[in-house]
């Protein structure tokens, strides 16, 4: 498959270099060492799909004029929109035109989630009551310098929308109302710290946080049988899983841990998955992408409202 990388920033320039030979241009609009400064300067008969790896606004103009050419397009997450109306069309096109839309949530991908997931799956836990997560880094500052990402909701849509689209895949459906418990400016424009969640069934407790100077990730799921637990993710390892058994009436129960100490093996995983479903014609998720730009929009009016 021949891909061009629309973004050469931080994430472009890891999507770049995944691809490695696939890649057969480049472009950014202000970075000179990119092949082209705009994709509708790219030959359409040159390439199969699109790494989009851009700020935000720019993300439903490029989606729209790669899928109406028929081009396969894997984007950055949070695909969000103003409009609701505008993710529709994108879906609409996608169809219409052959081509697959996949938004990059590349946590699903971590072993210990996918092992999670088989886990809540098999029904061993019995039936979930609460699902706690906890997802900090420390690049507040890094935020604060930026010309585009220092506004708005913030940590919102960068982790929260991680932590939303992990729950979905575990769990299915979010159709509880969620609730903003806390939300804080500590240091920058934007929010840097939130914590929020739902009462649905299962319960989410989340929290995230752009102030937690040793990036983190923890996530607890406790059920009627027995409890589950993650600590870090492969790129900030060791990463952790926990299994615990419940004892009746009470006590201390048994557990099996995992422990994984290796390179984040996500992103190749989540580029050949990509692949394989752009050779199948079948597997875009933008439907996941029109619930959580809802979610998020939710959210981020509950979040700001009060500030």
């Amino acid at each position: 498959m021949r891909v061009v990388v629309v973004g050469l920033g931080i994430q472009g320039k890891k999507r770049l270099a995944i691809a490695g030979s696939d890649a057969v241009a480049t472009v950014d609009p202000v970075l000179n060492g990119a092949d082209y400064s705009s994709v509708h300067d790219v030959d359409l008969s040159s390439f199969d799909a699109a790494l989009v790896c851009t700020p935000d606004d720019s993300k439903i103009e490029l989606l729209a004029y790669l899928l109406e050419h028929g081009k396969h397009v894997l984007v950055e997450k949070p695909l969000l929109a103003a409009n609701p109306a505008d993710l529709e069309t994108l879906s609409g096109m996608a169809e219409r035109n052959g081509a697959i839309c996949y938004t990059a949530y590349n946590h699903r991908f971590e072993p210990h989630f996918i092992r999670m997931k088989q886990l809540i799956d098999s029904g061993e836990l019995g039936r979930i009551y609460l699902c706690r997560m906890f997802y900090g880094n420390g690049t507040a500052r890094d935020v604060r310098n930026s010309p585009w990402r220092d506004k708005g909701a913030g940590v919102l849509p960068d982790l929260g929308s991680h932590l939303l689209d992990t729950a979905t895949f575990w769990f299915g459906a979010l159709d509880a109302p969620f609730s903003v418990w806390a939300a804080n400016r500590f240091e920058n424009q934007a929010l840097d710290h939130i914590a929020f969640g739902s009462r649905g069934s299962p319960a989410l407790e989340l929290e995230i946080t752009l102030l937690s100077w040793r990036n983190h990730f923890t996530c607890d799921v406790y059920g009627e049988k027995g409890s589950a637990h993650i600590e870090s993710l492969c790129k900030w390892g060791p990463s952790v899983f926990t299994r615990r058994t419940r004892v009746l009436p009470s006590g201390r129960p048994p557990e099996e841990s995992v422990s994984l100490v290796q390179a984040d093996p996500t992103w190749a995983a989540e580029y050949d998955h990509f692949k394989k479903i752009c050779a199948a014609k079948s597997g875009s998720n933008i439907a996941t992408d029109i619930v959580l730009n809802r979610l998020l929009s939710v959210l981020s009016r509950k979040a700001l409202g009060g500030r």
